[in-house]
């Protein structure tokens, strides 16, 4: 259980937003809930993410979805190395989609895609 409260703690500052980090905060004493936010990272599969949305690394959030475009950016840089990659991105009625995409977005920018 150490290293799951260590990977949480980690949510408790920058660059973690403030929303993010009380959330965490709210549940360091609840070991059951903040052992299935942590346990693991959500995976990327055939359907993309899916998942609980939350604060967390098992969650669908602004954090585990930039981090899943940052290793696709780098992927796509490794296997086109002298072209400008390009993706699309969607959203659609559910839930946050709309902000989800558009962080997504943020972050195949700064990574010039």
């Amino acid at each position: 259980m150490n290293d799951i409260l260590d990977k949480a703690k980690l949510w408790l500052k920058p660059p973690f937003d403030t929303k993010t980090q009380g959330e965490i905060q709210n549940l360091i004493n609840d070991p059951d809930e903040l052992n299935d936010r942590f346990y693991k990272d959500l995976e990327f599969g055939t359907g993309g993410m899916r998942g609980v949305m939350g604060a967390g690394t098992n969650r669908i959030n602004k954090y585990t979805l930039g981090r899943n475009t940052q290793g696709l950016s780098n992927y796509l840089h490794k296997i086109f190395p002298d072209k400008q990659p390009k993706v699309a991105i969607a959203y659609d009625c559910r839930h946050n989609s709309k902000e989800f995409a558009q962080s997504v977005a943020e972050v195949f920018s700064a990574n010039n895609i």
